[in-house]
């Protein structure tokens, strides 16, 4: 699938040039820059706010795929749209009021996105799904890059590409969790249409982020 894009996690980026790291991996042809927001409470890792992305949003033009893993979440959203995000994801339970929160985010003119965790039923999206831009399926437990990858949760993508489809809607399934080049084509043939990798892109062949951006693409 051509149409796949590549949503370069900057988790695994180094933090004391996040700046030029982004330049970087725009000149290496990413489609988006994905951002994992972490609270030490949702999940167990702090990583960065808004004030980090309001400074890193003058780096490049290419969308800000924010994914906020933090509760309560509703309390946030306003201060990561004025951040500069442009696509903001959620969890269903980081907020009481999903419908809520996702008409929050689009009063900013943010594309919505909703995440499910491994062991979250998609039954928690599929309400949703023809009012969002994107439903992220996490294919390890939130909290750490590098983890292994859930083999399982592709059923998960299998059945929500099947229910996209049949409904013609044009919410996009984006996929982040231990996305290696063998996992990255599994995914793929499950009908995904956005790949989050970090480790990946910053350390497979001495750190050529055009050439793994391109492998995961394509491969």
């Amino acid at each position: 699938m051509s149409s796949i894009k590549i949503s370069p996690s900057i988790l695994s980026a180094d933090f004391s040039k996040l700046g030029s790291e982004i330049q970087e991996l725009e000149k290496a042809k990413a489609d988006w820059i994905h951002i994992d927001v972490m609270d030490g409470h949702f999940v167990p890792n702090i990583t960065i706010g808004p004030d980090v992305i309001k400074k890193l949003r003058k780096y490049t033009s290419l969308p800000f795929d924010v994914h906020l893993m933090i509760s309560p979440v509703h309390n946030f959203i306003k201060n990561f749209a004025d951040a500069g995000a442009d696509i903001i994801t959620i969890h269903p339970e980081a907020t009481t009021d999903l419908v809520s929160s996702i008409k929050e985010i689009k009063s900013f003119n943010k594309k919505v996105g909703v995440s499910l965790n491994p062991e979250t039923s998609i039954d928690k999206v599929l309400p949703v799904l023809d009012s969002i831009d994107l439903v992220l399926v996490m294919s390890v437990n939130p909290g750490f890059g590098g983890q292994k990858f859930i083999k399982e949760t592709l059923n998960k993508v299998k059945a929500l590409r099947k229910e996209i489809d049949s409904k013609k809607l044009k919410t996009l399934i984006e996929i982040d969790g231990g996305i290696n080049f063998e996992t990255s084509i599994m995914a793929k043939k499950a009908g995904v249409d956005i790949i989050v990798s970090g480790t990946t892109i910053f350390k497979e062949n001495q750190g050529n982020l055009k050439k793994n951006i391109q492998l995961l693409k394509t491969g």
